[in-house]
């Protein structure tokens, strides 16, 4: 049984392209920036962004490390010749490094990967400024639900196109986009540390996980998911409290309501007129 609604891939490319367009417009830009992992996610908003801003206007960094897989170093080869995009490579083991002894942190690995993150999105953030774009975000629709990812690192951005699709419907997407099915069928990994992969550290796999989200995003009881997708329902339950305990990496900083409309709640993105 599926708990996924049904899914067209050319509407919802369609939106999205609306979507980026007009948030870029009115930001009075007409360019982004996105980082590069290597991954189908990065691969398909890069994609999307270039049939939006053309190929001069969407700037891909590809930020590598020591961790970095040397697979994801050929995907991202692969896919710069394959869809003609304009990468930069800069690799920032030394800046993550001399980061880390400088606050003495260099032992802890969960520090280090969310340093990595961060300093990836200071440098999203340097080249935008340079060249009057806004910061594309990567992440997907059930990172963003359970917080897999680093605030203020992936999860820093101006918008996140693909904020509204589940892991599963990406891959759809991709298969549409025609990626190199070398990026579409590699276990996911965000390569914060050597044989990491997403699935293992989420001890579930994504076809699972997006299951689990669809019935909880339409609010069944989590025995009743359980009983659905004849899984244990204690991985349920835990998925649901990521997904309750991670709330503040969706929002912004919480601000008291005081005025009629309050950034952040009810003061709607992007601006319309009226």
């Amino acid at each position: 049984m599926s708990l996924l609604s049904s899914f067209n891939e050319e509407e919802a490319t369609t939106v999205i392209k609306l979507f980026m367009k007009t948030y870029v417009k009115n930001a009075h830009s007409d360019s982004i920036v996105l980082g590069l992992s290597g991954g189908v996610d990065s691969a398909v908003a890069a994609v999307l962004c270039q049939q939006v801003f053309g190929k001069k206007h969407t700037h891909c960094l590809f930020l590598p490390d020591e961790a970095t897989p040397a697979k994801d170093r050929h995907d991202v080869s692969v896919l710069e010749k394959d869809f003609d995009l304009t990468v930069e490579e800069q690799d920032i083991t030394g800046i993550v490094n001399d980061f880390l002894n400088q606050t003495q942190s260099s032992k802890d690995k969960l520090v280090k990967a969310n340093v990595k993150a961060r300093l990836r999105m200071v440098m999203l953030y340097a080249y935008a400024n340079k060249t009057n774009s806004l910061v594309c975000g990567t992440s997907n629709k059930s990172e963003f639900l359970i917080g897999y990812l680093t605030k203020y690192g992936d999860g820093g951005v101006d918008f996140m196109p693909l904020g509204d699709l589940y892991k599963t419907q990406v891959w759809q997407i991709a298969r549409t986009l025609q990626l190199p099915t070398c990026m579409i069928e590699k276990p996911p990994t965000a390569g914060l540390w050597k044989g990491q992969t997403d699935e293992k550290e989420l001890n579930m796999t994504y076809e699972t996980l997006d299951q689990i989200l669809a019935g909880l995003e339409r609010k069944m009881d989590v025995a009743d998911i359980a009983k659905a997708l004849n899984i244990d329902v204690k991985d349920v339950a835990r998925i649901q409290d990521m997904r309750v305990c991670s709330q503040h990496k969706r929002n912004m900083p919480l601000i008291p309501k005081i005025g009629m409309r309050t950034p952040g709640l009810d003061w709607r993105s992007p601006v319309q007129l009226g």
